[in-house]
């Protein structure tokens, strides 16, 4: 069964959901997808959604609570992440982008040794159910523009300049 639970954040409301084997959702309340990714995990998983708590979502609280207040830089929580192969590659991708920096979708693509399948990467961070930890806001384009996120842009700008407030790194962005 997956539990699901609500917590609140500096960036609006968020859903996250884990089963006894770790964390599968952290979503925005508002992300137009959000139906499908509960629809699409109570199929891959074989199980049901049911609002509750468990050990990990406890942990999660505390480490979201800890990365917002510019005191947790990396997340040690397990991970459910079903996909295709590709997909699970692109996520396990994206978690080695360092706090405070950013990559383009081409770097990405070429990081995986796929240099000719930038839309597919972008499609497959666009699938990403784990907001923050999986830091798919840590893409952008080539240009230094932000592009896609299923949070939305504002979210993805607050996130870049709360990790480089707390990392002391500076990040370069095109400014819309």
């Amino acid at each position: 069964m997956i539990k699901t639970f609500r917590i609140e954040t500096p960036l609006g409301e968020m859903v996250a959901g884990a089963t006894d084997d770790g964390v599968c959702l952290l979503e925005f309340i508002d992300r137009r997808m959000l139906p499908t990714e509960y629809k699409d995990l109570t199929r891959l998983l074989k199980t049901t959604l049911e609002e509750g708590d468990n050990t990990h979502l406890k942990s999660l609280r505390n480490q979201l609570a800890e990365y917002f207040t510019g005191e947790r830089r990396e997340f040690s929580i397990p991970l459910i992440t079903p996909g295709t192969d590709f997909q699970r590659a692109v996520w396990m991708e994206l978690q080695e982008i360092p706090y405070g920096t950013t990559r383009s979708y081409q770097e990405q693509a070429n990081a995986l040794n796929r240099s000719d399948s930038v839309r597919a990467v972008a499609n497959a961070n666009g699938m990403n159910r784990i907001s923050i930890i999986i830091p798919c806001h840590r893409v952008i384009g080539s240009d230094g523009s932000l592009t896609g996120y299923g949070g939305g842009l504002k979210r993805k700008r607050w996130l870049l300049d709360h990790e480089k407030k707390y990392s002391g790194k500076a990040v370069d962005l095109l400014l819309f």
